[in-house]
């Protein structure tokens, strides 16, 4: 049943790439950009507790940020598709515990944050904008948010960055892009007419956008963290990430699925903050 509407979709466009292949791939692409979910639609105790305060990218898209004060490094927290600030309700409170200067953002279409649409590329300059602001030593990322860190650090002067930590993080965009399609049952015409749309709107190809490209090059020391049966992000990214990240470590876990959300997950990332 949860893969009978996306599927119903994907026909429909597919008709329709008959017709009108660059309209269909259009609305392919558009469709792929706009979470179903991550909306903050009530008060979330653990984020009405920070100092809210809204910065903006452009000069007129809204990035919603939160903030706990610690005596500690400052540490920002990236969440990942179709979620939001909220979903650090365990780690922040872990992190308050040990002092930390905590600071959280919602995504593009996310949360309380603004944009009609979301891509890691403009997640990034959301991320450039918190980092000037509040000048964080420690990067956490979750899933796609890890790999928005990538593209900031690649594309940024930023080097006050000294730990960053992955958590199920993707390593090439293709693969995510695949995911898509075949969720979606999209036919050759559709796929192809995507990654058109892509390299047009970005001035590049899909495989260009590679956390494992844009790691390669930073001195901070790394932790990754994957699950081994990840049914969203495959395992294989995070052996890739790490093959590229020169000063970074991998533990594995099981059971905890694409989310990680355990407290074996937790204190494996303050082991790795306090070394």
């Amino acid at each position: 049943m949860n893969s009978f509407i996306p599927k119903m979709v994907g026909k429909s466009l597919n008709f329709m790439s008959l017709l009108h292949p660059a309209l269909a791939s259009k609305w392919a692409l558009d469709l792929f950009s706009k979470p179903l979910k991550g909306r903050l639609k009530t008060p979330h105790p653990t984020l009405e507790k920070a100092k809210k305060e809204v910065l903006y990218v452009h000069d007129n898209i809204p990035i919603q940020t939160y903030h706990w004060s610690g005596a500690k490094q400052t540490v920002l927290l990236v969440h990942g598709w179709e979620s939001n600030s909220g979903r650090w309700k365990n780690m922040i409170q872990r992190l308050q515990h040990e002092d930390y200067n905590i600071v959280a953002l919602d995504a593009p279409a996310h949360g309380a944050s603004g944009s009609s649409s979301f891509n890691a590329i403009l997640y990034s300059k959301f991320i450039a904008v918190v980092a000037k602001k509040f000048n964080p030593k420690i990067l956490i990322g979750h899933s796609v948010g890890g790999m928005a860190i990538s593209f900031f650090i690649k594309n940024s002067s930023y080097t006050k960055s000294e730990k960053i930590v992955f958590l199920g993080v993707p390593s090439g965009f293709p693969g995510i892009l695949k995911n898509y399609t075949d969720l979606m049952g999209y036919n050759e015409r559709i796929s192809k007419g995507l990654e058109r749309y892509i390299q047009k709107k970005f001035n590049q190809p899909s495989s260009h956008f590679n956390t494992s490209h844009f790691i390669n090059h930073i001195n901070a020391k790394g932790l990754i963290i994957h699950d081994e049966n990840d049914p969203v992000i495959p395992f294989s990214d995070a052996l890739e990430i790490q093959s590229a990240f020169k000063n970074s470590k991998l533990i594995t876990t099981k059971g905890l699925g694409h989310g990680l959300k355990g407290k074996q997950v937790i204190e494996n990332i303050i082991s790795f903050l306090e070394g």
